[in-house]
């Protein structure tokens, strides 16, 4: 009887520790305990005392607290990027039981490019979410470089190579890109009948290396070219309206210049050149993902391919 009041109270001890850890998690996630409170549902004064008792416990301070913010230290640090694997792997062992008897459910919190979101993608999550009406959904429509460790987001999806080669690459699309203008801008501008006259037209550039030099193919060869103008923009929807405005000569997926072609409002460009397609991933942080997120994931690259 003594050893197993000893065993139930040294299990109690380690489900509070592995839940004081869980609660570190969330305020390092949100930078906040004001935030991770909410989150939690829980008083700010009590995950204070929480989280204050888990630093005396383990003897090291594990955050920088300000009337404003929260900082992690170096073993915060080092403590965090332990505890969200164990969390992490944690509530996926739950939410994966749950699977067994019911539909993906919960927030799903997802970054991608406002202009791919809503040329490709808004059909398609559409049709995803009335196959799962249990998903609520939270978008970030910005190209703004997401944290996926720190900040609260499931999935990003972008365009390009991945920079970050610790995060996990699912690879979702092609994009071929072709050359666009508008008649009128062709007609009162100079001939463009070869890629190496591009240097001498208003070029519309995308931000990023390389927007100075367009790389272009055909059966004929591979050409790069020099190009120039006053615009260059971070936005791609951006730059095909400039190019309906009959301000240059814009580089852009097919896709996302179909409906101004169909319409009149552009004109495809020496059509039998074409810079290199551009893939689109979606990136996670890790292989381990929840249901709801491996769904979505599944259903675009189903959708996308």
């Amino acid at each position: 009887m003594v050893k197993l009041k000893l065993l139930i109270h040294w299990w109690s001890n380690e489900l509070e520790y592995l839940n004081d850890m869980a609660l570190f998690v969330e305020v390092v996630k949100m930078r906040s305990f004001r935030g991770a409170a909410q989150s939690l549902g829980m008083p700010n004064s009590t995950l204070s005392r929480r989280i204050t008792g888990l630093e005396k416990q383990i003897g090291l301070r594990l955050l920088h607290r300000t009337t404003r913010k929260i900082e992690l230290t170096e073993a915060g640090q080092l403590y965090f990027d332990r505890c969200k694997r164990i969390v992490d792997e944690a509530r996926l062992a739950h939410e994966q039981l749950g699977e067994m008897v019911a539909m993906p459910s919960g927030l799903l919190r997802a970054s991608m490019p406002v202009d791919f979101a809503n040329v490709y993608l808004a059909p398609l999550i559409a049709e995803f979410a009335r196959r799962y009406p249990g998903i609520s959904f939270d978008f970030d429509l910005t190209p703004r470089q997401v944290n996926l460790v720190t900040d609260p987001v499931d999935v990003v999806i972008r365009m390009g190579e991945p920079a970050n080669s610790n995060l996990i690459a699912r690879k979702l699309a092609t994009l071929h890109r072709r050359l666009y203008a508008s008649a009128l801008y062709l007609e009162t501008s100079a001939e463009l009948d070869h890629p190496s006259q591009l240097a001498h037209h208003e070029c519309l550039r995308l931000k990023g290396p390389g927007s100075d030099r367009w790389i272009l193919s055909s059966t004929d060869g591979e050409t790069a070219i020099d190009v120039g103008g006053r615009f260059e923009l971070n936005s791609v929807g951006m730059i095909r309206r400039l190019a309906s405005l009959d301000l240059g000569v814009a580089l852009l997926p097919a896709g996302i210049a179909a409906q101004d072609v169909a319409e009149g409002r552009l004109c495809e460009v020496l059509p039998t050149w074409q810079a290199s397609p551009i893939p689109v991933y979606a990136l996670t942080e890790t292989r381990l993902l929840p249901a709801k997120t491996q769904r979505f994931i599944e259903f675009l690259q189903s959708k996308l391919a």
